[in-house]
């Protein structure tokens, strides 16, 4: 059986260029719809660059964090085209 964060980072490795997720969303398809923060804490400890993190954005479309800098996660996303309030 896979932890919450396995389950987190199989789904964030899933969402593809061009498009996000919002932490809500991420912690629904993980199994545990009241674990937003945790999907925040799991996504800024991964050092993984196979698993997007910069496509997970806030519910209000705002970026949210990134453990590589909030510049670097609105140039990613810009370059992907993907939606995003910044």
């Amino acid at each position: 059986m896979k932890s919450f964060k396995e389950k987190v980072l199989v789904v964030v490795a899933k969402i593809p260029k061009g498009k996000t997720l919002t932490y809500k969303e991420v912690s629904l398809r993980a199994g545990n719809a009241r674990a937003c923060r945790a999907v925040g804490n799991i996504l800024n400890r991964n050092r993984d660059p196979r698993i997007p993190c910069h496509r997970v954005i806030r519910s209000n479309g705002k970026i949210g964090g990134y453990n590589r800098g909030g510049k670097i996660k609105i140039k990613l996303l810009k370059a992907e085209s993907a939606e995003c309030d910044r």
